[in-house]
């Protein structure tokens, strides 16, 4: 896909140095990427939005992509995350920006809108909605006691495990098997088996991605690695500890949340029903969602609606 013009620079934040492409100028909007991916994932969403008068900066975020990579899982806490994030409004000048995340950088954006609720002018979540605090039981134990040692997040806990696991295979095809998951159920591997064995590696490729774009994806992550990106899922026992004292919390920003009716756990894991009830409209009072027809990564698979989806919620906020 042609990008046009667009910048990169690496700009140092919090203690590291990110990577960022940029285009565009008019009000920031700050674009996160999810697991595995890194600022290319928005590729379709970079030039739209900067030809409708957005600076849009798309970071690797720490860990992924030309982004540094520290070497502790601790260092990969959303209060890490958040903080780089303030450090890139600052470097820009920018009080405020309209946040958007798919996956990971959705986990992101809900958690910098309840840290720093005065930095976000709204926020667009992808795929991920917000789940409130535990306030008895930690994420990996809870997960472990319900879905056991075959869910994927349990097999990302142990340093180096997953790593070994994907490193049997071509870098290509772990992308083909994360980006092309059509399964509607949780991610939980059989008894004895890693979930990278057993996730399918698809014949024909669907029309939303090519073997080029998916070759990006590989490209990327021979480089730079699977370790940075699984330290999210290794620090989430020390986030629940960490956001203790936002137990209860609500998300205030004005927040529009789109998902997919074929993701991943959408009616398995109840996440439609969550999304749809009264829960998540208490939690995030200035909520709308759209549920799309599509899988995890709907914001490439439907790009043109996401994009549009995008536009609208930013348009209605700049005129509010």
């Amino acid at each position: 896909m042609d990008l046009g013009e667009v910048n990169h620079q690496r700009i140092k934040t919090n203690g590291i140095m990110l990577h960022v492409v940029e285009k565009g100028s008019g009000p920031l909007v700050l674009l996160l990427h999810g697991f595995p991916e890194f600022w290319y994932s928005w590729r379709h969403q970079i030039t739209f939005l900067a030809s409708h008068g957005y600076h849009v900066v798309a970071p690797d975020l720490r860990g992924c992509g030309d982004s540094d990579s520290p070497l502790s899982p601790s260092s990969y806490t959303v209060l890490h995350l958040a903080g780089d994030l303030v450090g890139l409004l600052d470097y820009f000048g920018e009080q405020q920006a309209f946040v958007v995340g798919h996956d990971w950088g959705a986990v992101l954006g809900w958690h910098l809108s309840l840290l720093r609720p005065d930095r976000v002018k709204g926020l667009m979540a992808i795929s991920v909605p917000y789940f409130p605090r535990d306030p008895v039981a930690k994420a990996i134990e809870s997960f472990r006691e319900r879905f056991g040692d075959g869910f994927y997040i349990s097999q990302f806990q142990e340093p180096g495990r997953a790593e070994r696991a994907f490193a049997r295979y071509d870098y290509l095809t772990v992308m083909k098997k994360f980006f092309l998951i059509n399964k509607t159920d949780l991610l939980v591997a059989p008894a004895g088996m890693e979930i990278i064995d057993h996730l399918q590696t698809p014949a024909v490729l669907p029309p939303w991605i090519t073997e080029e774009e998916l070759q990006v994806y590989a490209d990327k992550f021979e480089e730079s690695g699977f370790t940075g990106p699984l330290n999210y899922y290794r620090a989430m026992d020390l986030n629940w500890e960490l956001s203790a004292p936002w137990q209860g919390a609500k998300v205030t920003v004005p927040t529009k949340c789109i998902v997919g009716d074929k993701d991943i756990g959408f009616d398995a894991y109840r996440t439609r029903e969550y999304v749809q009830g009264d829960t998540f409209k208490g939690l995030v009072p200035d909520l709308e969602v759209v549920i799309l027809d599509g899988h995890h990564f709907i914001h490439e698979e439907r790009a043109h609606e996401v994009s549009q989806e995008i536009l609208t919620f930013l348009q209605k906020l700049s005129v509010e």
